[in-house]
């Protein structure tokens, strides 16, 4: 088409266009491609054009046939072969059968690994200390009813344990089991609660009550401060309120601070109780109808291993309300210490109320008043991860560019030359200063946008554009902010961080 249409001069694509019930576009296409002196493709479509292989509308999957079918398709078609020399031929070209492989992950946290070694130096210090580090999850679900289980056992040949042909849930029958596991890593013993209610965050702290009254305690006489480790979610997960305040409910009922560091968020599998515990359960009872209750705490209690592991497992018939509201103001009352790496994932909940003498003289305060006014406190090297002169520094170099790019801004809104004198008029929200303190706290990724934009008092486009224009700058100047290891999701976090920090450095600049 494109050469049709150089022939016929002006017009010619138009005309070629039109006559070929095409775009005008296609045809123009054709005339660059011809003009650029190209071998010709001796094809219709390019290279990678057309239909692609593997149609997903496509019925048939060659990939997942016999070779007795495969071979059939092929004779039918004009090959004659057998299915034996088709498996030859798919061999010797290094094809086998095999299944999907678990591997791929999709997105990953960026803190992932620096929280899993979080957790190791937490678990190697309390082991060290002789304190209590337990692993906790919920099992997946049973239903407790003659239904099929996966697996194999010996039995005698022909006589298969007969089952269900449907797995539909038996209203009338024994209903739900729900296993809550406690692995004590340390002492390589597990307590696992059977529930018939709900696998809520009410049921899975008493299961930990249980644990501590019935082992733990006589475990760890001298224990004061147990460790828990425990996945992102479900009904021991860090955005399940009622999980921690039912976990205050039980400091304050047996005077023990309980630390709770969670696996980062789709790491479930690497939680100690997943292998440790419930691995050895399922294969314990794995190819057996799990017919009662009574049958799944028995088939768990009888877990054991060759190193030693012992089960202990009792039924939980208790009732558990899920949906349960708390409110900000609840979740503030708590007597929670946020640890300053993911203050969100890690944390731990004391015996006492905040504010009570006991906790005052267990985690002295500053003296000095705070917070100061202003935006001073926030200056603090722990939060900026520079000493303040090397800030002060900083801000000296980037002043000059940004009054500049101030006044090319405030040039573009006039549409012309300033009328009144510098300084004149509506003041900034954010000072020079604090837009570039703004930025590197923005990029210390110490919290969100929004986090920045209320302890600064500004809304969130005003905060937004400082780093916009703050941001280049600092790339030019060669300054790199490495992420912070504390995580902020209030003010009040910031506050209670900097209160922690050492007096010394805390040095307003109001």
């Amino acid at each position: 088409m494109g050469v049709e249409a150089r022939i016929l001069g002006h017009g010619g694509i138009r005309a070629v266009a039109q006559a070929a019930q095409v775009s005008e576009t296609t045809v123009r296409k054709g005339v660059d491609e011809s003009e650029a002196g190209g071998e010709s493709l001796d094809r219709v479509r390019r290279p990678g054009g057309g239909r692609k292989t593997g149609d997903p509308m496509s019925p048939l999957r060659w990939t997942v046939k016999s070779t007795r079918n495969l071979a059939a398709e092929l004779t039918r078609q004009g090959y004659r072969v057998s299915a034996d020399t088709v498996g030859d031929l798919l061999r010797e070209e290094r094809f086998s059968l095999q299944v999907g492989a678990k591997t791929i992950e999709g997105k990953q946290h960026p803190d992932r690994d620096a929280q899993f070694r979080y957790i190791n130096e937490r678990v190697r210090v309390y082991m060290g200390a002789g304190q209590p580090v337990i692993s906790v999850d919920a099992k997946k679900k049973e239903r407790a009813d003659n239904y099929k289980n996966v697996g194999r056992q010996w039995r005698p040949a022909g006589e298969p344990v007969l089952v269900r042909t449907h797995d539909f849930l038996d209203r009338q029958g024994p209903g739900k089991a729900i296993p809550y596991g406690i692995y004590d890593i340390a002492a390589n013993t597990g307590w696992v609660s059977v529930g018939t209610d709900h696998d809520a965050a009410a049921f899975a702290v008493a299961s930990i009550r249980r644990w501590w009254q019935g082992r733990g305690r006589h475990d760890y006489p001298d224990a004061n401060r147990p460790l828990t480790t425990a996945d992102a979610g479900g009904s021991n997960g860090y955005r399940t309120r009622t999980w921690k305040t039912e976990l205050a409910a039980l400091a304050a009922e047996t005077g023990l601070d309980i630390t709770v560091c969670h696996m980062p968020p789709g790491t479930s599998k690497w939680n100690k109780i997943e292998h440790r515990l419930f691995s050895h359960i399922s294969m314990n009872w794995r190819g057996r109808p799990l017919t009662s209750h009574d049958v799944i705490v028995n088939s768990i209690a009888a877990t054991t291993t060759r190193t030693g592991l012992t089960v202990h497992a009792e039924l939980d018939t208790g009732t558990y309300a899920t949906g349960i509201k708390v409110t900000d103001s609840d979740m503030d009352a708590l007597p929670t210490h946020r640890h300053r790496f993911h203050g969100d994932w890690n944390y731990t909940l004391h015996p006492q109320p905040r504010g009570t003498p006991a906790d005052v003289a267990k985690n002295p305060r500053p003296t000095a008043p705070f917070p100061q006014p202003g935006t001073g406190y926030l200056r603090n090297p722990e939060l900026t991860g520079m000493p303040e002169p090397a800030l002060d520094q900083l801000v000296d170099k980037l002043t000059a560019k940004l009054d500049e790019l101030r006044e090319q801004g405030r040039l573009r809104q006039r549409g012309g030359e300033r009328m009144c004198a510098r300084g004149a008029g509506a003041k900034d929200k954010l000072t020079t200063a604090e837009r570039v303190l703004a930025t590197v706290l923005y990029l210390r990724k110490l919290g969100t946008r929004d986090l920045l934009a209320q302890v600064f008092e500004v809304n969130d486009s005003i905060l937004t554009r400082a780093v916009r224009q703050v941001q280049p700058l600092l790339a030019e100047h060669g300054y790199t902010a490495p992420p912070s290891t504390a995580r902020f999701r209030t003010p009040a976090d910031v506050t209670a961080f900097i209160a922690n920090s050492s007096p010394t450095q805390i040095k307003s600049t109001r």
